[in-house]
């Protein structure tokens, strides 16, 4: 529900002129300007006014205010140029170094684990994902305990890091913040619990879990969207979607799955966050398989492909979950990048090449997820009672009937089914 309270926030949000500022070490094997783009993108995520953007070589963080004198002057003054209100780092920033650079710069500055921040906080849509968001979001403050500008008041209230004091700075002692996130981690963590009934539900029904991943603006909801006929909010844009869409969707020779979709992932993705989005993602962690989503035309694909590994890593889904590559965003590349792309792809027997927005591949896609998730299926004869109705529906709805035969009053299949399957059939209809 929105109140005018939240009105207020989104106005000061979108009215602010940023410049976005990327502290270059040199030890990044990513595209300097595809980094800035980014910022930029995550900038614009909120509705910030991007008016400049500066890379400053950095050789020597300085512990004070992580860049020079001679570039902070610098800075300053494409500041005041472009009458810029906000400051946003793309680096993980320390108390100290925030307020120095703020007072050196006379402009509120918030660093990439904050402007990630505000964003999951715009966009959480449930009270799940705001419950995880806050806990992220007290997580990060509790260290930075740092009133804001006196400057920037006039324009501030709401809850996010573009405010004031009062709403942007939490100002009750250590001991209430900790009291705060107890209570937001045992909301969590029921859940959690909950979560974890209905996934106990659907691994007794049984269909198996295939789960989206990708780096954010990989292309996940679009093919979320192309395989399951939803209307999942899909825009060019970063963080689209934060709180997971479960569908059920239909496969080759697997008549009923589950298709989970998440939220992106991105490089240095703030720990706060996926400690506090942990509950969503165990989505991932139990899923059959995965289906990873790369945007192939991005210049740093490779990179996003180690950032998405590393999280997945991180979250608890080990290199023993079966998964595909979903070469997304075909139809961007041009003649020679194409050929290139698909040449390297049938080499592979887990990538496959798509286009999700024009549908381009993602039936060989569909064909290739059936079959891994029925590699380690075998064939069995299974008789049963003519009318013995549910047992031959279920045969159907979790195995792949090859033939079947009526003689007098029993029927008998030739079916292809899992193990697992195969024992829980049994113990259900022996």
């Amino acid at each position: 529900m929105s109140t005018g309270f939240d009105r207020d926030r989104d106005d000061v949000a979108r009215g602010a002129r940023a410049v976005v500022v990327l502290p270059d070490r040199g030890d990044s094997s990513r595209d300097v300007d595809a980094r800035l783009e980014e910022c930029a993108g995550l900038a614009a995520a909120i509705g910030l006014e991007v008016v400049d953007r500066v890379a400053l070589r950095v050789r020597t963080p300085r512990p004070a205010t992580l860049i020079g004198s001679g570039q902070m002057e610098e800075l300053a003054t494409r500041v005041t140029m472009e009458e810029a209100t906000l400051v946003v780092f793309d680096a993980a920033l320390t108390p100290v170094q925030q307020r120095n650079l703020e007072t050196g710069l006379s402009a509120k500055v918030i660093d990439r684990t904050g402007l990630i921040l505000e964003i999951f906080g715009e966009r959480a849509a449930t009270a799940e994902g705001r419950l995880q968001v806050e806990l992220a979001h007290l997580d990060y403050q509790a260290g930075r305990l740092v009133r804001s500008w006196t400057h920037l008041e006039r324009q501030r209230g709401g809850f996010g890091f573009l405010g004031g004091p009062g709403e942007t700075q939490i100002e009750a002692d250590r001991r209430m913040i900790r009291d705060r996130m107890a209570r937001l981690r045992r909301e969590l963590e029921q859940v959690s619990r909950t979560r974890g009934l209905h996934r106990d539900r659907r691994q007794r029904a049984p269909w198996p879990v295939i789960a989206l991943v990708g780096y954010t603006n990989a292309g996940k909801s679009t093919l979320f969207n192309r395989l399951t006929g939803a209307d999942v909010m899909a825009e060019n844009l970063l963080f689209a979607t934060l709180d997971p869409t479960l569908r059920q969707i239909s496969l080759p020779g697997i008549d009923k799955a589950i298709l989970s979709d998440t939220v992106g992932f991105v490089s240095d993705l703030p720990t706060q966050l996926v400690a506090a989005f942990k509950a969503t993602l165990e989505e991932v962690v139990s899923a059959d398989l995965l289906i990873h989503v790369r945007d192939i035309a991005h210049p740093d694909t490779e990179a996003q492909r180690a950032d998405v590994e590393a999280v997945l890593e991180e979250i608890g889904v080990t290199a023993l979950t079966p998964r595909f590559e979903a070469w997304n965003k075909l139809d961007l590349l041009d003649a020679d990048r194409r050929s290139d792309a698909l040449e390297q792809a049938a080499r592979r027997s887990d990538v496959k090449v798509i286009s999700a927005l024009t549908g381009e591949g993602v039936d060989d896609l569909s064909t290739a997820v059936a079959a891994r998730l029925t590699e380690g299926h075998r064939r069995y004869t299974i008789t049963l009672d003519s009318s013995d109705g549910a047992g031959a529906a279920w045969l159907h709805a979790n195995g792949e009937v090859l033939a079947q035969a009526t003689e007098g009053d029993s029927t008998t299949f030739d079916v292809r089914l899992g193990e697992e399957d195969y024992a829980r059939f049994n113990r259900r209809f022996a």
